[in-house]
Formats: C-alpha cells, sequence, structure tokens
C-alpha cells in the first residue's frame, strides 16, 4: 500500500501536463499591465505632440498678421485650437502675449535690461500676464535685439486617458514663442493701437496712412516725385527722414 502511494505522488510530480497553462494564467496579468502602461505612454506622448503643433500653428497665424488683432479674433484661435488639438469638451485654455525686450527697462526694473510686456490676452480658465510675471518667464525667452518683439502662445489642455492608472488625468501644456514675420509689432485693439498712452504709435506711417498701428500721420509720400513734403504729421518725433525730398515730422 504504501508503495503504491509513493508511485502515485512521484508520478504526479513528473507529469507536466497543463504547464503552459500555469504558467499563462501567472505571466498574462503582467502582460497585461505592461502593455496598458506603454499603451498610455504613446498615447500621453501622441497628444502631447498634436497640441505643441496646434500651439506652433497659432503662433504663426498670429505672426503673420499685419491687421490689428481684436477679441473675436482670440476667441476664434482657441475654436481653432479645439480643432487642431482634438480637445475633448471645452476644457482648454489658450493665452497670448506679447514681449518687448528694452535694454533699460522701466518701473522697477529701470537701468536694467528687461522684458517689457506689450499686450496679454487668455481664454479659459487662464488669466492674463501682467509685467510682473516677465521675471519667471525671463528664463524661456530667447534673446532679443532691443526693441524687438516675441508672441508667446501658451496652451493647456486636459488629458484624459482611457486606461486609468495612477490618477484620474492631467493637464498638457505647451509653449512656444514666434517672431513677427511681416511686421515690427502685433497690434492689438484697445492696447497699443494707438488709442492710448501705453505703447503709443510714434506716427510714422511709411507711406501708407492706413498702416497697422493707428499712425498719425498723414503721409503723402506719393506725391514725394512732385516735390510735396510730408508736413501733415502731427508727431513730435526727431527721427531721420527715410525718403528723398521728405522732411522730418516737426
Amino acid at each position: 500500500m504504501t508503495a503504491r502511494i509513493q508511485k502515485s505522488v512521484s508520478r504526479f510530480f513528473r507529469d507536466t501536463k497543463g504547464d503552459a497553462s500555469l504558467e499563462a494564467i501567472i505571466i498574462l496579468p503582467a502582460l497585461i499591465v505592461i502593455f496598458a502602461i506603454s499603451w498610455l505612454y504613446f498615447d500621453v506622448m501622441r497628444q502631447q505632440a498634436i497640441n505643441q503643433k496646434a500651439n506652433y500653428t497659432i503662433g504663426d497665424i498670429i505672426s503673420r498678421e499685419t491687421e490689428m488683432l481684436n477679441h473675436d479674433y482670440i476667441d476664434n484661435a482657441r475654436n481653432l485650437l479645439f480643432h487642431l488639438a482634438q480637445a475633448q469638451g471645452d476644457d482648454i485654455d489658450l493665452r497670448v502675449s506679447v514681449v518687448q525686450y528694452d535694454k533699460n527697462g522701466t518701473g522697477e526694473s529701470a537701468g536694467n535690461e528687461a522684458y517689457e510686456l506689450v499686450w496679454s490676452v487668455a481664454r479659459g480658465d487662464w488669466s492674463a500676464l501682467e509685467q510682473d510675471d516677465m521675471a519667471t518667464y525671463k528664463a524661456h525667452l530667447p534673446i532679443l535685439a532691443v526693441g524687438d518683439q516675441t508672441i508667446l502662445v501658451e496652451t493647456r489642455d486636459w488629458y484624459q486617458p482611457l486606461v486609468q492608472l495612477a490618477n484620474d488625468g492631467f493637464d498638457i501644456e505647451t509653449y512656444s514663442f514666434t517672431r513677427p514675420r511681416f511686421a515690427s509689432q502685433v497690434i492689438f485693439e484697445g492696447i497699443n493701437d494707438g488709442s492710448g498712452k501705453q505703447w503709443q504709435n510714434n506716427g510714422w506711417g511709411n507711406g501708407d496712412q492706413n498702416a497697422p498701428g493707428g499712425s498719425l500721420c498723414n503721409n503723402n509720400a506719393e506725391n514725394a516725385d512732385e516735390g510735396a513734403a510730408s508736413t501733415d504729421c502731427t508727431s513730435t518725433t526727431t527721427k531721420p527722414t527715410n525718403g528723398k525730398g521728405k522732411k522730418k515730422n516737426t
């Protein structure tokens, strides 16, 4: 009887049938977790790339503008961002700012190199930037020539993963800066359009009375060949002449 029991036990331990199924049961959960993490990481990187490309597109569009921007323009830019970023719901934020480099600075930064905030508008849960925020952004801004401007575009999109492992979701934030392409500055209605004191245009129309920037100068350069001088300007600037037969503004 004892010999029979020992023989049965020995045969049981030598039997390898069903080993593959047992190994699969042990390893399958680990494989599923690894696959889920890999897919989630890939999807986050994909969405990050989509949002960054959408950010670049918004910045590129604004950099090509030669007309005055307004709040309707920013609203439509956010609508475009919805489409480009393939956003779900309405939880997406947009902030557009224009920064100018000033060698001497103003206010508390007078006498020091500084980045001056020309204008900033935001949509969504963000608020517009203020001059005090420039100290934080200085490390992320490019090197500019004195008087040059750059357009900052920031976006924030809530990402909700299909596979929830650690949390319910998180924000994907993007940032870019672009130099104005066809004009030296980007004008925003009611801020630096010449209607206020801050960043007021100096009145030089450069031959175009309807030039962006709220030009104060009724430039008659088209009559320069006839000997006419540009004397219909109200600016008090002493900028040198920039064309034949044209006098300084007085």
